[in-house]
């Protein structure tokens, strides 16, 4: 593999020098930008465009190819794994994903198997050995996955949800059905996060998407102990260097002293919560990222840079902080809003980083 010719992301995560704070955002490769629409037009549906590698790939780069990004991330959706488990995934438009044959019965969840990341899910570690050898080094590649309880919502609910009502009723009716389904979870997402790292991704994610639809203790029970089984099961060095951990409970604020007892390197934060506060209550355990609200990107360049300087001087000075916007970009974003984003965070926050990295 190239040598990694930006590496600040994965010191930063580490809480190591770095010369300004780096900066990548949830769903960079997205529909903002027209050429990614046009590679999706292209593919004609969304699966298609994550089940082809050289979509994938294409789409991974575009990004970089504008902004100075200092990290990209795989090109994929967090339902690879469900969809793999042979529940028929499918894109209803307009309305999100679905499932046709939802998890809601004992006997579904006993058909239930992990599967193998080179098997079914080859074409995710195709896309990643691809990416990686087109990055050449550039910047380090991101893999993620959902985390077990996210992935469970949307299995036992069929499709997205507002009231969760299905998978509540099994986790207050059928708490044991439900653990059974998280611990198939757990191995089947250290396993696809394993098998990411070994094709040559060099940092994970875990989106806890809907972790924060829960009370503080179903919380700890269904969510946050399976996150904790996958970050144990997560291989801790790949080429030599770290590979370092990301956990994102949207809605996660209240829980952070618990998420940083985790064995996670980092959090991410969304803007619900502040990022100083934050800083103050994970101590140096752990690195953060985030946590601009994406809609100051429909702001204008002065209010944008303003939001900036906001977040950094909250922060503070030193390392272990990465910039990121507190959830995914939105898809009416305009493209050059996000320039003087990636813009303002290097300019900005070069004075707070005084030690010079190794």
């Amino acid at each position: 593999m190239a040598e990694l010719k930006n590496d600040r992301f994965l010191r930063a995560l580490l809480r190591e020098p770095v010369d300004v704070t780096p900066i990548w955002l949830m769903r960079q490769a997205g529909r903002y930008l027209p050429e990614y629409r046009a590679v999706r037009q292209k593919a004609g549906d969304f699966m298609t465009l994550c089940s082809t590698p050289e979509l994938a790939c294409e789409v991974t780069l575009q990004p970089l190819q504008r902004f100075p990004l200092d990290a990209a991330i795989l090109f994929s959706d967090i339902l690879t794994i469900p969809d793999a488990m042979g529940l028929g995934l499918y894109f209803a438009e307009g309305e999100g994903p679905r499932f046709r044959n939802p998890v809601r019965q004992p006997e579904d969840v006993a058909k239930l198997a992990v599967p193998d990341p080179e098997g079914p899910l080859r074409y995710v570690m195709d896309a990643v050995r691809l990416i990686r050898r087109e990055l050449d080094g550039r910047v380090p590649l991101i893999g993620f996955a959902g985390s077990p309880w996210t992935l469970a919502t949307y299995m036992v609910e069929g499709s997205s949800s507002r009231e969760f009502s299905c998978i509540k009723r099994m986790m207050f009716d059928q708490p044991e059905l439900l653990h059974r389904l998280l611990a198939i979870l757990a191995r089947s997402v250290g396993e696809y996060l394993r098998a990411q790292v070994a094709a040559g991704v060099q940092a994970l994610m875990i989106f806890d998407t809907w972790g924060g639809v829960l009370t503080p203790r179903d919380y700890r029970e269904f969510s946050l102990r399976y996150m904790r089984e996958v970050v144990a099961a997560l291989p801790r060095e790949s080429e030599g260097r770290r590979v370092p951990s990301i956990l994102f409970t949207k809605n996660g604020g209240q829980w952070l002293e618990d998420l940083a007892d985790s064995g996670s390197d980092a959090l991410g934060i969304d803007w619900t919560t502040d990022l100083g506060d934050a800083r103050r209550r994970v101590g140096d355990r752990v690195a953060l990222q985030g946590n601009m609200d994406p809609c100051v990107l429909y702001a204008q360049p002065q209010r944008i840079r303003d939001e900036v300087a906001t977040i950094l001087e909250s922060y503070g000075p030193g390392s272990g902080l990465v910039f990121n916007l507190g959830h995914g970009i939105h898809q009416h974003i305009e493209p050059e809003k996000v320039a003087v984003f990636v813009d303002s965070v290097h300019e900005l926050s070069r004075p707070y980083h005084t030690e010079t990295p190794r």
